[in-house]
């Protein structure tokens, strides 16, 4: 059994968590160094969740007893990001990963891996990941990750950090097992997310070859040209990029500058960034009431029900209905917790139980989305129920 310490695992220069950037802008990778990194509260929350996962598999498919299994739950407990909401989500996951190796052993004799280590090196160098899971049968790999964000739904097609954990694991075990194909699958359980992309062994070995190794071998001399797009998000450099300024048409004063932008031109982009904002907020919207109202169709883009927070349909009723069975003071402070906040508390399916139909999600206001969101487009026939929300 692993120690479970996630937050103190090594991390390769060429991550595969960062593929996307370093892939798309290879000298980014070395324009960062020296940046520090930072954490988030979500970073830190998504790290306890594979912990609490790891611990799960440990007592399920390796020698952790389930006295030990208790005991350490327990301490686990004591954590700042512990939740019952986080416990079932966490559940969750390790239900579906427990479903995926049950249709495994019906096939074959699997090998399992948790948190295993992968080497990446034939294809980045002085790289490696972790695998969250790692099953293999009858000559499938199939790569199980937990992405326990809610914040963008994550999709296993074409992700190159997933590829890399198959080519990792195509390594793991092609010396001595006939890998033909392999399988990567998100399971994102926060929002019901289940994504899987299966790749011709080969093919992908192809893809890291010709594709990842040149530009990995960029990235790691620095070399190759900066190219601003959505892979700038986690970049340490995203706020002063002179590539992605110049991307916004904001004007670069030489062509020959440095990558980052310097304290002068930061100031004069201060003064345009709000006529920036304002402009592309009434583009945005334009484009949406365009779509909606008048059929217009952009390339690559459709109109889809916008997300909805939930909501209580009355709060007096809910009041009432929880300190039935809770103190008073353990379900509300000023006024009756938030949804998100009473599931924290008491858990989904407890706060299920007993509110019902009293909690209520209502219709999300109509959003212009790329054609790769999985949400379906807005009908002829629905328009009607959405006209009142633009």
């Amino acid at each position: 059994m692993s120690s479970l310490d996630h937050s103190n695992r090594a991390h390769a220069k060429l991550s595969a968590s960062g593929a996307n950037q370093w892939l798309n802008c290879p000298p980014s990778i070395k324009a960062s160094e020296g940046v520090a990194d930072k954490t988030t509260t979500f970073a830190e929350e998504g790290t306890f969740a594979h912990e609490l996962s790891e611990l799960y598999f440990s007592n399920l498919y390796e020698d952790l007893s389930d006295s030990d299994f208790k005991k350490q739950f327990e301490e686990r407990k004591s954590n700042e990001y512990y939740s019952e909401e986080l416990r079932e989500y966490v559940e969750q996951y390790v239900d579906i990963v427990e479903e995926k190796i049950n249709e495994a052993k019906a096939q074959d004799t699997p090998y399992l891996f948790f948190e295993h280590r992968l080497d990446l090196t034939r294809y980045v160098p002085e790289s490696f990941g972790t695998g969250d899971v790692v099953v293999y049968y009858n000559g499938i790999v199939e790569i199980i990750d937990l992405k326990y964000g809610k914040g963008v739904e994550v999709s296993a097609l074409n992700n190159p950090q997933l590829r890399l954990y198959g080519l990792g694991a195509y390594e793991l075990l092609s010396d001595f097992e006939d890998v033909h194909t392999i399988k990567m699958t998100i399971v994102q359980p926060r929002l019901h997310n289940i994504s899987s992309e299966s790749v011709d062994a080969a093919d992908l070995v192809e893809w890291g070859l010709n594709t990842v190794k040149p530009q990995a071998l960029k990235a790691f001399e620095g070399e190759g040209e900066f190219k601003a797009g959505s892979h700038c998000r986690f970049c340490k450099i995203r706020h002063t990029c002179r590539a992605r300024a110049e991307a916004n048409n904001v004007e670069a004063e030489d062509m020959k500058a440095p990558a980052t932008l310097n304290d002068g031109e930061l100031a004069e982009l201060l003064h345009k960034l709000p006529d920036i904002k304002r402009w592309a907020s009434d583009v945005e919207d334009y484009c949406k009431e365009q779509a909606f109202d008048n059929k217009r169709q952009f390339d690559g883009w459709k109109v889809v029900e916008g997300r909805a927070n939930r909501k209580y349909a009355d709060e007096q009723q809910v009041f009432e209905r929880l300190t039935e069975q809770y103190d008073p003071k353990d379900v509300s402070e000023t006024k009756v917790l938030s949804i998100s906040k009473l599931e924290k508390q008491l858990g989904k399916k407890e706060v299920d139980g007993i509110l019902g139909k009293l909690v209520v999600k209502p219709q999300g206001k109509p959003a212009l989305v790329t054609e790769d969101d999985k949400r379906e487009p807005i009908t002829q026939s629905a328009e009607k129920d959405f006209s009142d929300l633009l």
